[in-house]
Formats: structure tokens, C-alpha cells, sequence
């Protein structure tokens, strides 16, 4: 069993340790709101530090999964950031959904000091975290990746590596990009449905089991259509990811022209006060509500 550190343990973190910990493995947690550190220790045992500085010096791997670039770089790189005080021949493992040109960073700091460093950006949702089944994305040595595996199996169902640092995180953003446009062509098929007084629940059954059928369709459909919107990825998050995606393609000159209208769509849902909403909230800009 090896020894843990887990940075940051919000919605999608704190569940993500936890199943380190089922696992058997020694986990240290450490969290900016310490309550929530202490909530988790009582939950899964092990104990927390005050700082990633303090809580890494001895672990085998560490994981982080928190917000967006300033938030990684504070705990990996900033004052009392783990890296500095990482052993050598330790593992850096990121769970965040962040820039490539942050995953850069960090791969090159593990490299000064002989840590290695996987992005590994994750998808699923709170639900695939709480269940233990996300899919991680892995950018990074190859070596490092085979070491990693086991412990990254303890969250995560569909573990692949894509290439070397930077890959996995822009392979989420692949991932966003095409949830935007689900999202949205769901939003606008609902919207007709509802308009047309079709039965809604009919139409679902129908459609779900053809060649329209997604995983947006099936989790979110009908609860697009009752208005119901508290399951976990917020809106706010969802503007995040797509302006990374929209940074990192005007970096490649890939043309993204329904992404950029979809991330408009978020925008205004934030600006109408629905920035903690599912993403499958866009349907409400075509309702009105």
C-alpha cells in the first residue's frame, strides 16, 4: 500500500480520496477550508496537514484536484506548494481540468526535481467520483503513468494515457467541446418537443435508443424538461473549461465556432443568476425561465 497525499477536496476531490483510503492505501488530505479536512479524516480516517508543503514530504503520490490555473499553481508551485518538498522518485498526479500550458509547468518543475508529474484531468461528474467510476485522461511519461495506475484505478474505470504532458489535459478539453454541443442540440430538441406538445417522456424513449441517443440525453433529459438542475457540474465550472478550450484553439488555430457560441450561452445563464445550475441548464435560455 503506498502513501497518499490528496489536495483539495471539494465536490469531486473529496470522494476521490476516499476511495484511495477504501482501497487501504495511507492517505493525508489537505484543504484550504481546514473544516472540511477535518469532516474528511473523521469520515476515512488518516489525518490532514495545513499546508501541501507539510502534508507531502513522505508520500509515495500525490493528487490534486482543485479549481482553475491559479488554484494548481498555488498548490503544487506557490508558497508551501508540495513540489518543493516532494521526495524524488515521488508522483504528482493533477485531477484538475486545467490549461496545457499549466500541465507544462508543473512537468517541468517535477523534472527539476526528479518527481514525476501526470496531468490527468477527469470526466464523470460528482455521480462518477461518488461511484468511483470517472474516466481519467492521462498526459505524461510513460513509466510514470505505468506507476501511477493502480492507485488512479481506485476512482477511475477508463484510465488512458494520451500522450506525453500537456495531452490529457487537452483531451478533456475534446471532451468539453463536445458536451457543449450535445448539451446544447438536446436543449433546442426539448424545446421543439415542449412546443409542439409532443409527450416528452415518449419522445425520450424513442430517441434514446437511436443514433441521437447520448449520455446527456439519457442522465438529463427529463430533468431538463422538469426544470431540474442540482446535479454537481455547475455552469460556472462549465465557462472555465470552455475558455480554455477557446484559449488553447486560438494557440492551434483550431476553429471552433459552435463551442464559442455555446460558451456565449453560459455566459448569459451566469449573468440571469444561474452560474451554480447542471450544465444542462442551457435549455432554460429557450424557456425563458
Amino acid at each position: 500500500m503506498a502513501k497518499v497525499v490528496f489536495l483539495g477536496l471539494g465536490v469531486m476531490g473529496y470522494p476521490m480520496a476516499g476511495h484511495i483510503a477504501t482501497a487501504g492505501h495511507s492517505v493525508v488530505v489537505y484543504n484550504r477550508t481546514t473544516a472540511k479536512a477535518e469532516k474528511w479524516v473523521a469520515e476515512h480516517g488518516g489525518s490532514y496537514c495545513v499546508t501541501p508543503a507539510e502534508a507531502v514530504p513522505d508520500a509515495d503520490f500525490v493528487f490534486s484536484c482543485v479549481g482553475d490555473d491559479p488554484d494548481v499553481l498555488a498548490v503544487a508551485l506557490g508558497d508551501n506548494g508540495a513540489i518543493a518538498t516532494m521526495k524524488p522518485g515521488a508522483i504528482y498526479i493533477d485531477n484538475s481540468t486545467v490549461s496545457a500550458d499549466v500541465a507544462g509547468q508543473l512537468y517541468a518543475a517535477g523534472k527539476a526535481r526528479s518527481v514525476g508529474v501526470l496531468d490527468a484531468p477527469v470526466s464523470g461528474g460528482q455521480a462518477g467520483a461518488e461511484n468511483g467510476s470517472l474516466t481519467v485522461m492521462v498526459g505524461g511519461d510513460q513509466a510514470v503513468f505505468d506507476a501511477a495506475l493502480p492507485v488512479i484505478e481506485c476512482y477511475g474505470t477508463r484510465v488512458v494515457r494520451m500522450g506525453d504532458y500537456g495531452k490529457g489535459q487537452q483531451a478533456k478539453m475534446c471532451n468539453q467541446i463536445c458536451i457543449a454541443g450535445l448539451v446544447q442540440g438536446l436543449s433546442e430538441a426539448l424545446n421543439f418537443a415542449i412546443a409542439a406538445e409532443l409527450n416528452t417522456d415518449a419522445l425520450l424513449e424513442a430517441i434514446s435508443g437511436g443514433a441521437a441517443q447520448s449520455w446527456q440525453m439519457v442522465n438529463r433529459g427529463h430533468t431538463m424538461v422538469k426544470n431540474e438542475f442540482d446535479f454537481g457540474f455547475a455552469v460556472d465550472w462549465m465557462r472555465k473549461d470552455l475558455r480554455i478550450c477557446l484559449e488553447e484553439a486560438a494557440r492551434n488555430e483550431a476553429s471552433l465556432p459552435v463551442t464559442k457560441i455555446v460558451a456565449g450561452y453560459y455566459d448569459e445563464l451566469s449573468q440571469m443568476g444561474h452560474g451554480r445550475n447542471d450544465t444542462s441548464s442551457l435549455i432554460r435560455r429557450l424557456r425563458g425561465s
